[in-house]
């Protein structure tokens, strides 16, 4: 028997073929959208081999592959990632370059202690997955035993350890409070800065400084290299099996919270551009959720959670309350 088709007929069920092979490769449905045609760059205002940068470079792969358009990571260190977050600003808003950063605390660092020309609201994050926290690390082989032994050496004669600390950090303000709370006087101490966790982790791990005071995320990867001496919360994380602040300083124990690290666009192309924010936002959902994801950043001691922006926005805004409220300490004063 012949089957006869009306025009209506076909055409009904040309877009039933559509959309069903849409539903089978998402490349059908970007290919009715232009963006992304071409790579995308990723800035991170950090020198290599720091948390962000292996962080950009780990997930750009699985984000690549959502989006069909690789991704560069273009590294902008300096001036406690000033330089960088200016230069992503200064960057078209047309969802074709990216940020990966410690937002927080750079970005209100950057703002209330350097002059920055930008604001907060110049920054939309899509994701925060990483919510890190201080740690005080020595070298594996240190004499340094425990962070009484720390205490007692800098509360005896305070510049008998160089410290490794990035300036203008949460991490410098959380050294500043642990000295008041033991009575170390501030101007004594001998402070080692370094423009990166990486470079500051490193010379801890190989004991160019007596100990160090960076984001704990970041260390996850050296365990064999280090030796955890206290972190700056109040409950356990990541399995380190150190002291609290709180059990060292009390339970009143004053501390910031560390970096806050992830993914962000200009919040102009959230507005200008709101079909393309929508497109790089379930690639970024789906990229971090899939299960290879997981178990690749995982495997690199790396965070992947699926915070998404109401939450990575709202934490990025009350840290920078927070900081706001220790700008002297940050300032140096």
């Amino acid at each position: 028997m012949t089957n006869r088709f009306s025009r209506r007929d076909m055409l009904r069920m040309t877009s039933v073929g559509v959309a069903a092979a849409a539903v089978a490769s998402p490349s059908i449905l970007r290919a009715q959208d232009s963006y992304p045609d071409q790579p995308l760059n990723v800035v991170v205002p950090f020198d290599t081999g720091g948390y962000n940068d292996r962080l950009a470079r780990a997930f750009a792969p699985f984000l690549q592959e959502q989006l069909g358009q690789p991704l560069n990571i273009i590294n902008r260190g300096g001036a406690g990632a000033l330089l960088g977050h200016s230069f992503f600003l200064q960057q078209p808003d047309d969802g074709y370059t990216l940020l990966c950063s410690s937002v927080a605390p750079y970005v209100p660092l950057n703002i209330l202690i350097q002059d920055a020309e930008f604001t907060l609201d110049d920054f939309h994050m899509i994701n925060l997955p990483s919510q890190d926290y201080t740690l005080i690390a020595t070298a594996s082989d240190s004499e340094l035993e425990s962070i009484e032994d720390v205490i007692a050496r800098l509360q005896d004669q305070p510049d008998s350890l160089s410290i490794g600390i990035q300036p203008a950090s949460a991490d410098l303000v959380n050294l500043m409070l642990l000295l008041d709370a033991h009575g170390i006087p501030r101007d004594d101490v001998r402070l080692v800065t370094y423009d990166g966790g990486g470079p500051a982790r490193n010379a801890a791990a190989g004991g160019v400084v007596d100990i160090a005071l960076v984001g704990g995320q970041g260390f996850l990867p050296m365990t064999d290299q280090i030796r955890a001496l206290m972190i700056f919360e109040a409950e356990p994380r990541d399995g380190w099996d150190t002291p609290l602040v709180t059990d060292v300083s009390g339970d009143d124990a004053e501390f910031v919270f560390g970096s806050q690290r992830g993914w962000g666009v200009h919040s102009s192309f959230v507005e200008s551009h709101p079909d393309r924010y929508q497109i790089l936002l379930d690639a970024m959902e789906a990229a971090s959720t899939a299960s290879e994801t997981i178990e690749s950043l995982e495997d690199q001691q790396l965070a992947t959670d699926w915070r998404g922006p109401d939450e990575s926005n709202t934490a990025l805004r009350q840290t920078a309350e927070i900081m706001e409220q220790h700008v002297d300490l940050l300032a140096g004063n």
